[in-house]
């Protein structure tokens, strides 16, 4: 009889695909794990609905008990990057029996639910005064939901060089400043007047040609309707966290992105719930930007290869 492999499941973000994945899934897959990293909802070859609501995390924590009775329903390790985060924990506190462990990239676990509510009080006011940034880095957050249709329209407008925008390295340099997201109301949008993503010189080291060409094939073909969406439902994302267990026993790993100014978990107060829920964290620091596991792949496996191993997983 075969042994079954240790599984291990990646969640990605916004507005990315499972193959954003790929460095960490080729490592743990010959390191002996079954790894899995599917298209979330809204993207590629997943559902997507039409209804924004369709995209609050129960919805999507669904889909993935789906595909986890699908593979047998062992428990696994979970790893999330950005809106894949919330997923994760969310499945880590609603479903604790289907987890072995689980990883955050960037996004630190708010036991109360992953929200505008939630994130506000934890902005540092020093860099954001309150009187001219009262979102902080979350402006944009709450553009989405003052002025969707421009949003969605706006990344569209140039899919191409939306996405050779967004998956760009980060800088030492970026550490203290305020994020670019604190000024997109002020500024009428990500990118003002222009309506449409400058075009820029693609950053090569951050997807092959043919991984970006699939990320801008997906976009462009079912559009950003669905991945902005996710932005829409702070109340029903709440309510389903107050059903929640507010600890985490298992083991959990945090990377904080060193270079991430939206994110901002090395000088901000952001990552304090997580620290006060998880009752056994581990948490690593990475010099890379937002899209970390594409920036330094070798150190976020080393960090989760390490993890594991102190924890006994594997």
């Amino acid at each position: 009889m075969v042994e079954e492999r240790p599984l291990m499941v990646f969640v990605h973000g916004w507005p990315e695909r499972g193959l954003v994945w790929r460095r960490q899934v080729e490592h743990f897959t010959a390191a002996g794990w079954e790894c899995v990293a599917p298209d979330m909802r809204g993207y590629g070859a997943a559902k997507i609905p039409a209804e924004p609501s369709a995209y609050a995390l129960e919805e999507v924590v669904g889909d993935l008990l789906e595909l986890h009775d699908s593979l047998g329903g062992r428990p696994a390790v979970w790893v999330g990057h950005d809106w894949g985060s919330p997923v994760v924990w969310s499945m880590a506190a609603h479903h604790p029996q289907r987890c072995r462990a689980v990883a955050s990239l960037c996004v630190p676990y708010l036991p109360q639910g992953f929200a505008l509510e939630t994130l506000l009080p934890l902005v540092d006011r020093d860099l954001y005064p309150e009187d001219r940034f009262p979102y902080g880095q979350w402006d944009y957050y709450r553009f989405y939901a003052e002025r969707f249709e421009q949003a969605v329209a706006d990344f569209e407008a140039d899919v191409a060089a939306t996405v050779s925008l967004l998956f760009r390295r980060s800088r030492p340099e970026v550490v203290g400043t305020r994020a670019r997201s604190a000024g997109v109301r002020t500024n009428g949008g990500w990118f003002g007047d222009a309506h449409r993503a400058p075009a820029l010189p693609r950053d090569t080291s951050m997807l092959d040609d043919e991984d970006f060409a699939t990320v801008v094939a997906g976009l462009a073909e079912h559009g950003f309707r669905g991945p902005c969406s996710w932005y829409l439902n702070d109340e029903t994302n709440l309510a389903y966290a107050a059903r929640a267990a507010d600890r985490l026993t298992m083991p959990v790993l945090f990377v904080h992105a060193a270079w991430d100014t939206i994110c901002e978990t090395r000088h901000s107060r952001l990552a304090e719930p997580m620290r006060a829920a998880c009752t056994n964290l581990t948490e690593v620091t990475v010099e890379a930007g937002h899209e970390v596991m594409l920036e330094r792949p070798a150190e976020v496996n080393a960090a989760l290869r390490d993890w594991l191993a102190t924890a006994k997983i594997g």
